[in-house]
């Protein structure tokens, strides 16, 4: 996938984003935790995407500014109610300049840190982040643990979603020395294939960690979930808050 742009996943994939997967997202108890750590405000989102977080936070009455690679994802947030109040920066997270801050909270959720490509640019991110924050402002970051028992000799074929209308199948490359996943979301509707590339590197708790404290920052909080579960070694996945150490 060489012609791989930090636009790409969310352009592909902008008109059928909430359909696939907010109905299964437990949207509800990420903003009610988010808007717990938020403070006072504004914050930042990075990877506002289609407005999935930032919109409720929104109606609590939060300021959220946001960046993101994808115009076609910004643009359907946009056509929402409230989507004209986030001010957005179209640009690759890791380097692009926020729309404003301090932030009393910045947060990346739903594995979207993962969709920078190498370490480098992930430890960028965080130290401009941190930048950001307001003196007593948190970093939120919500994402997988990794698994590499998933995959059967680096490829690994999973069916997301099968339906009398619709199938999803999701076919993955695994390299786990550069720690990445390239992929491409196969969706099988109307008698038509649409594919959707999606590459990811993903990174270990305990490596966030690392970059947070290169960043100035310490890890606060781990949880399993946004409902406060005990993180543990059967978490899938973890919700991590820094703070400056």
């Amino acid at each position: 996938m060489s012609d791989y742009e930090p636009s790409t996943y969310g352009d592909r994939i902008a008109d059928l984003y909430d359909d696939l997967y907010t109905w299964k997202l437990d949207t509800e108890s990420a903003v009610e935790g988010l808007a717990r750590l938020a403070g006072a405000g504004p914050v930042l989102e990075l990877g506002v995407g289609t407005g999935r977080i930032a919109l409720p936070l929104i109606e609590r009455g939060l300021e959220v500014h946001g960046i993101d690679a994808s115009e076609a994802m910004v643009g359907l947030m946009r056509r929402k109610p409230g989507g004209d109040r986030v001010p957005v920066t179209i640009g690759d997270f890791a380097d692009a300049e926020s729309p404003g801050g301090p932030y009393t909270m910045a947060f990346v959720v739903f594995n979207t840190l993962f969709a920078l490509p190498d370490q480098e640019s992930q430890l960028r991110c965080v130290q401009r982040t941190a930048e950001r924050l307001a003196d007593d402002g948190v970093l939120v970051i919500e994402a997988f643990v990794p698994d590499s028992g998933r995959f059967d000799r680096g490829q690994r074929v999973d069916a997301s979603h099968v339906g009398t209308e619709r199938v999803v199948l999701d076919v993955s490359n695994h390299d786990p020395v550069a720690q990445r996943v390239v992929s491409q979301q196969l969706l099988f509707e109307g008698g038509r294939v649409r594919q959707i590339p999606v590459q990811i590197r993903y990174a270990w708790p305990s490596e966030l960690d690392l970059m947070a404290r290169v960043a100035g920052l310490r890890l606060r909080t781990r949880h399993g979930g946004w409902r406060e579960e005990p993180f543990t070694a059967e978490s899938p996945r973890h919700i991590s808050v820094y703070e400056r150490a």
